[in-house]
């Protein structure tokens, strides 16, 4: 619990019980259906698409466009490092609250330990810790958690080294398969590469994410339900299933199977409007169990602060006009801040006359 020394740090750990701070009503109004081996049906059934198959792009293009989720295996990244990975990260939160509290994120700031940086706007409080970091300043980063450097630290550099240049490799991998995925030749691919740069110039923000076990999961959330704001992100959770993809017509929760070493690809609102909403960005959230603690990375990758993006021409469909007006990040995640606070849609309040030609990929209410 939160101590006069600590004000800021809650014990989950000591946590016999859910406060009220950390519970959230409204969390069962939709089912929860099993998105596995087990789904009842095929449509309930986690696409997966392995990067090195025949008809990869095509399963991207599905995937994306009905998802905007999928499972990738195939991927080539190691799955040794992925288990050292992993490990350094448990290591990260398993580290006393006076040391992690050294790293406090504060208000307004990108980088550091706290509450996922989307709780600010909300008056609950999530079952959860995260630590964010950009790999380009991983090393002067982490003093801040190690101030001596040591063993701890070099090793965590290291191996966050090592998946961070696996993981440009397979971003730009994807980034091909997903421009293939719209229909572009490869001509066309190289082509928009040449115009755009978008594979070069992507900026990775790294989220490590702990949810501990909980005494009540049933009133307490990991993580709000939220799409991503950059182009697309990778997840690689551990083995304790968590993660959560909204689904409508009906409206329900797909529960995401820990598949070993696949990566969990979320389309992101950034990537939405690139694609001029045909591949759109997911709903998703993370819950919390009662006798294992849960550890997951996100890798994100957008495009640089003052990079304009816009509908990609070859996205847009003959004799039409762009669904969405060009935006630069910072400029989104203003409006993202404002949809927060009113309740609306960040990309229908970015959206342009035409958008109206898609309905269909404009969300306009944030499930529970």
């Amino acid at each position: 619990m939160p101590t006069p020394s600590n004000p800021l740090y809650f014990d989950f750990r000591a946590a016999r019980r859910v406060p009220e701070t950390h519970a959230w009503p409204g969390l069962h109004e939709h089912p929860v259906v099993d998105g596995g081996d087990q789904a009842e049906g095929e449509e309930d059934a986690v696409p997966v698409v392995d990067v090195g198959a025949a008809d990869a792009a095509e399963r991207v293009a599905r995937a994306a466009e009905q998802w905007g989720a999928f499972l990738l295996v195939g991927h080539g990244v190691p799955a040794r490092l992925l288990a050292r990975v992993e490990e350094r990260v448990a290591r990260v939160f398993a580290l006393p609250a006076s040391e992690k509290m050294r790293a406090v994120r504060g208000p307004g700031e990108p980088w550091g330990y706290g509450s996922p940086p989307i709780s600010s706007f909300f008056s609950k409080c999530m079952w959860s810790e995260g630590y964010t970091f950009s790999p380009s300043s991983l090393r002067s980063e982490l003093r801040r958690l190690w101030p001596k450097a040591g063993d701890d630290y070099l090793l965590f550099c290291d191996v966050m080294e090592e998946f961070h240049k696996e993981m440009r490799r397979l971003a730009g991998e994807l980034l091909e398969l997903f421009l293939r995925a719209l229909g572009l030749t490869g001509e066309q691919v190289a082509g928009v590469e040449a115009e755009r740069k978008i594979a070069g110039t992507m900026t990775a923000t790294v989220h490590l994410n702990w949810y501990p076990r909980c005494p009540d999961p049933r009133r307490a959330l990991g993580l709000i339900a939220h799409t991503d704001s950059g182009f697309f992100t990778f997840v690689l959770q551990s083995l304790v299933p968590g993660l959560q993809l909204f689904r409508r017509c009906p409206d329900r929760w797909v529960a995401v199977p820990a598949v070993p070493g696949a990566f969990v690809v979320n389309v992101g609102d950034l990537f939405h409007i690139l694609t001029n909403g045909r591949f759109h960005s997911v709903y998703h959230r993370a819950v919390v169990n009662r006798d294992r603690d849960r550890l997951s990375l996100g890798y994100f990758l957008g495009p640089p602060p003052d990079a304009k993006v816009a509908p990609l021409p070859e996205a847009v469909p003959p004799g039409r006009s762009p669904a969405y007006r060009a935006v630069t990040w910072p400029e989104y995640m203003a409006v993202r801040k404002k949809a927060f606070t009113t309740g609306g849609s960040a990309l229908k309040m970015v959206s342009t006359a035409a958008a109206a030609e898609h309905e269909d990929v404009v969300d306009v209410e944030l499930p529970n």
